[in-house]
C-alpha cells in the first residue's frame, strides 16, 4: 500500500451495525502479516507488518447533507474502504455519502464488502426489497461527471454470517483483498497459526484439550427414539390402548386455572405423567412398565438424566416381576437403564445391565437380530468411556457386520457403527483410517436422513473432532458452526446437543485468540452442565480442562494449575485413576511444573501418565511417545542425560512407526534425544538429530512456535558449548528471518 496513504482501511457501516465494526476494527488492527510477504509489491502496493490504523470513528457528523472535512479528507486519507453491509446500511444516507465520496477519487476498485445481516440484490426481487444489504452506489458504476450510472456494479464482497464464509473467513477475504495476495495462501497461513496455537492443548501435544465429540451428550438420543418405536410395536393391543388412554390424560387440564393465560411445558407434562403413573397403574402392571420404561427414555432424550434412572430401574423390576429374568422386554429396560446410566458416568453399573440385557437378546432373539446389535454398540460406549478401547473395538465390529447384514450398506444403523469404529481407531491411534471411517458416516448420513437430523449433527461433529486432531483446523471449524445451527435448528437451547455444539465454538474462538469471548462461554457452559449433569462428571471436567488451558493462554499459569489440579481430582474421582483423560491432565500439570521450575514433581506425574498410558495403549502408541518426550525434557532440565536419551529415542522410534515420514511430533522427540546426547558431549550426533529436528519443526505449520523456539535453542545451546560460535549466530540469524 502507498506510503501515503494515513489509514490502512475507512470502515463505513451504519450505527445498528456498531458491533460488527467494533469486531472488524480491532480484527484488522490486531492481525499478524506473515513475515514472508511483509514488503512485498503487489497491484495494491507493498504489503505492510500490520494493517493500522483503520479508521472507523465517526460519531461527530456534521448536520449538513454533504460530509465533512473531517469525514472527506480520512477517506481520501485511506487506502482501502471496507462497506459492512446490512439493510441498515442500505438504507444510511451517511453510508451511500461514503461510498459515493471514494468512488469520485477514482477507487472503486479497493471498495471490499463485509456482508452481515439481509440479501444483496434483493432490490431487484418483488416483495424482498427491505431485505437489500447493498447500499446504492454500491450497486451502480461510477459514470461521467461524477454520477452514478445505469450499469450494474459487481462489489467485492464477504459474507460473515455463518451460512456464508463464517467470520474467519471473511476477514481473511478482506485482508487478501486489501494486501492483494491470494485468498487460498492467506488462509493456509493463517491455519497454521491457528494450530500451533492450538498445539499447546491438544492431545497430540501431551495434553489433550477436548472438543466434545458428541458421543458424551447426544450419541444415542436418536437411537433412544428408534429403539422407542421398536418398543411400542411389541407392546400388545390392549396394553397399547391403555397407554394410549393414560398419555392422552397427561394433557387434560382438570383445573382450568392451571391452564389460564400459561403455557404447560413437555417438563412439566412429563413430571406430572411420572407422578400419576406409580398410583393409577398399579393394576395395570404391563402397562405401568410400559410407561415407566417409555417415559424414562423420554426423559434421557431431554437431557434429564437424574429423572430417567428411577423411572427405568423400576420399570426392569416391575417386568422382571410380570415376565421373569429372561424376556425381550426386561432385556430392552435393562438395555435404556444402561444407556442413561452411560450418560451419568455411572459405567460399572452400565456395563453390568448392559452385559446381562446383550445375554438375554442373544439368547431369545439369536446373534444376528437388530436389538443384540444395538446393545453391542453401548456396551462398546461404555468401554470406550472406561478407557478400555481394544475390548471396545470386538463389539463394535460385530455390530457393523450384523447391521450390514440386515439392513443393506447405507442405513442409519450401519452409519452408527461407522461412527463407532472410527471414534475407536481414532483412540488407538488409527488416524488416517479413522477419518476415513466418519467421512463415510457423514455421507451416509446426508443420504439417509437429508441435512437436518440429530444423527447427521452427531456425526458432523464427531468427524470435526477427528479432522482437529489431524491438524485441519479450517475444516473441523466450518463442521462445528454446521453444527452449531442443525442443533439450535433441531432443539431448544437447553438440550445437551446445543451445549455440546456451543462448547464447540468456545473451542473455535479459544483457538483464534478470543479469549474473552471463550472464557464466557466455557463459564455458562460449565453451570449449565452442572445443572444437568451435576457438578463431577467428565463433560464437566472436559469443559474445565479446556478453560484451564485458557487461563494458561492468558498469562496466568497459577489459575490454570489450580483448576487442572481439581479436574484431575475430578477425573481420578468418576472415572479411576487408569484412564486416558488422567493421564492428559497429568501432562498438563506436569508441564505448567516444569515451567515453575519445579522438576521432581513434574517427573513423578509424568511416569505416573507413562504408566497410565502404556496400561491403556500397550507400549507402542502416540500418547505412550508423547508423556514419553515430555520426561526426557523434564531429565533434560534435571542434567539427568541418560535417562533422558533412552526415553526420547525409545519415543522417536514409536513415532516413527505411528506417523508419516517427517512429521513435526517425531522431530519433537528428536528434538529431545539431541538435548540428552549434547548433554553427554556426543556433539556430533546431537547435531545431526537437532538440525533436522529444527528444519522439520520450522517448516511444519502445525508445530507451535514455542515447540520451534525450543527447538531452536537447543540448537544453539550445542554450538556454544561445542566451540562453534559462528554457527550459534548462523541459527540465531535465521531464526529472525
Amino acid at each position: 500500500m502507498a506510503e501515503n496513504y494515513k489509514y490502512r482501511a475507512f470502515i463505513s457501516y451504519s450505527h445498528k451495525d456498531e458491533k460488527w465494526a467494533t469486531w472488524l476494527h480491532k480484527s484488522l488492527e490486531t492481525y499478524k502479516i506473515p513475515k514472508n510477504i511483509v514488503g512485498r509489491e503487489t497491484h495494491m502496493g507493498e504489503i505492510p507488518a500490520r494493517l493500522m490504523p483503520v479508521f472507523r470513528d465517526r460519531d461527530e457528523l456534521p448536520s449538513a447533507t454533504n460530509l465533512g472535512e473531517l469525514l472527506t479528507q480520512s477517506l481520501t486519507d485511506s487506502a482501502t474502504q471496507i462497506v459492512i453491509c446490512s439493510p441498515a446500511a442500505a438504507q444510511s444516507h451517511w453510508v451511500n455519502e461514503e461510498i459515493l465520496t471514494y468512488k469520485r477519487l477514482g477507487r472503486s476498485n479497493r471498495i471490499f464488502c463485509l456482508i452481515v445481516d439481509g440479501e444483496p440484490w434483493a432490490s431487484n426481487k418483488p416483495g424482498q426489497e427491505d431485505q437489500e444489504c447493498f447500499p446504492h452506489a454500491l450497486r451502480h458504476e461510477m459514470g461521467e461527471g461524477g454520477e452514478l450510472s445505469n450499469l450494474q456494479a459487481e462489489p467485492i464482497a464477504a459474507d460473515a454470517r455463518l451460512e456464508g464464509d463464517g467470520k474467519a473467513n471473511a476477514r481473511l477475504k478482506l485482508i487478501s483483498g486489501m494486501l492483494g495476495v491470494g485468498f487460498d495462501a492467506l488462509k493456509q497461513r493463517e491455519a497454521s497459526r491457528r494450530h500451533q496455537r492450538m498445539l499447546v492443548f491438544t492431545t497430540a501435544s501431551f495434553v489433550g484439550m477436548a472438543i466434545t465429540s458428541g458421543l458424551a451428550v447426544s450419541a444415542y438420543l436418536a437411537r433412544i427414539e428408534a429403539e422407542e418405536q421398536r418398543n411400542r410395536a411389541q407392546i400388545e393391543t390392549e396394553t397399547a390402548r391403555q397407554t394410549t388412554q393414560f398419555m392422552v390424560g397427561l394433557f387434560e387440564v382438570s383445573d382450568p386455572s392451571e391452564a389460564l393465560g400459561n403455557t404447560i411445558t413437555a417438563r412439566e407434562i412429563l413430571d406430572k405423567g411420572a407422578a400419576r403413573i406409580e398410583n393409577e397403574l398399579a393394576d395395570q402392571p404391563e402397562t405401568q412398565a410400559t410407561l415407566m420404561d417409555t417415559m424414562g427414555t423420554v426423559y434421557t432424550s431431554l437431557g434429564l438424566y437424574d429423572a430417567a434412572v428411577p423411572l427405568v430401574a423400576k420399570s426392569v423390576e416391575r417386568r422382571r416381576s410380570i415376565f421373569g429374568d429372561e424376556h425381550p422386554d426386561v432385556a430392552q429396560s435393562l438395555n435404556h437403564l444402561g444407556e442413561v446410566q452411560a450418560l451419568k458416568a455411572e459405567y460399572d453399573e452400565a456395563e453390568k445391565n448392559l452385559r446381562e440385557a446383550l445375554r438375554v437378546r442373544r439368547d431369545l432373539l439369536g446373534s444376528g437380530a437388530p436389538e443384540v446389535a444395538e446393545t453391542l454398540s453401548q456396551l462398546a460406549y461404555v468401554l470406550t468411556e472406561k478407557g478400555d478401547y481394544a475390548a471396545a473395538e470386538p463389539l463394535i465390529r460385530e455390530s457393523l457386520n450384523s447391521r450390514r447384514a440386515i439392513f443393506g450398506e447405507s442405513h442409519p444403523e450401519v452409519a452408527d457403527s461407522l461412527e463407532e469404529l472410527g471414534l475407536n481407531l481414532y483412540d488407538q491411534g488409527d488416524l488416517d483410517q479413522s477419518i476415513t471411517l466418519l467421512r463415510k458416516a457423514v455421507a451416509m448420513r446426508r443420504e439417509t436422513h437429508g441435512e437436518q437430523h440429530p444423527d447427521l449433527f452427531e456425526a458432523i461433529n464427531n468427524l470435526a473432532y477427528i479432522v482437529d486432531a489431524a491438524g485441519n483446523v479450517e475444516e473441523a471449524e466450518a463442521l462445528l458452526l454446521e453444527a452449531l445451527a442443525m442443533a439450535r435448528h433441531l432443539y431448544d437451547e437447553t438440550h445437551p446437543a446445543v451445549a455440546t455444539a456451543l462448547s464447540n465454538v468456545a473451542y473455535v474462538y479459544h483457538v483464534q485468540g478470543e479469549y474473552d469471548a471463550a472464557e464466557s462461554m466455557y463459564e455458562e457452559l460449565i453451570a449449565l452442565r452442572k445443572t444437568v449433569l451435576g457438578e463431577r462428571h467428565p463433560d464437566v471436567a472436559a469443559l474445565l480442562h479446556n478453560l484451564a488451558f485458557l487461563h494458561y493462554e492468558k498469562g496466568d499459569r497459577g489459575k490454570a494449575m489450580a483448576l487442572e489440579r481439581d479436574v484431575l481430582d475430578m477425573r481420578r474421582e468418576v472415572l479411576g485413576d487408569q484412564h486416558p483423560d488422567v493421564a492428559k491432565s497429568l501432562n498438563a500439570i506436569a508441564m505448567w511444573s516444569m515451567e515453575d521450575g519445579e522438576l521432581e514433581m513434574a517427573e513423578s506425574l509424568l511416569r505416573e501418565a507413562v504408566e497410565i498410558n502404556i496400561g491403556i495403549h500397550g507400549d507402542d502408541h502416540p500418547d505412550v511417545a508423547d508423556s514419553l518426550t515430555l520426561l526426557a525434557s523434564c531429565l533434560v532440565a534435571q542434567e539427568r542425560f541418560d535417562e533422558a536419551y533412552r526415553y526420547a529415542g525409545a519415543a522417536r522410534q514409536m513415532l516413527v512407526s505411528a506417523m508419516p515420514d517427517g512429521h513435526w511430533l517425531t522431530a519433537l522427540a528428536a528434538s529431545a534425544e539431541g538435548a540428552a546426547l549434547a548433554g553427554l558431549h556426543r556433539y556430533a550426533e546431537a547435531e545431526a538429530l537437532l538440525v533436522d529436528s529444527y528444519t522439520v519443526l520450522s517448516k511444519d505449520s502445525r508445530a507451535m512456535q514455542a515447540l520451534v523456539d525450543k527447538a531452536g535453542e537447543r540448537l544453539v545451546s550445542l554450538y556454544e558449548v561445542w566451540g562453534k560460535p559462528e554457527k550459534a549466530a548462523e541459527v540465531l540469524a535465521a531464526a529472525k528471518q
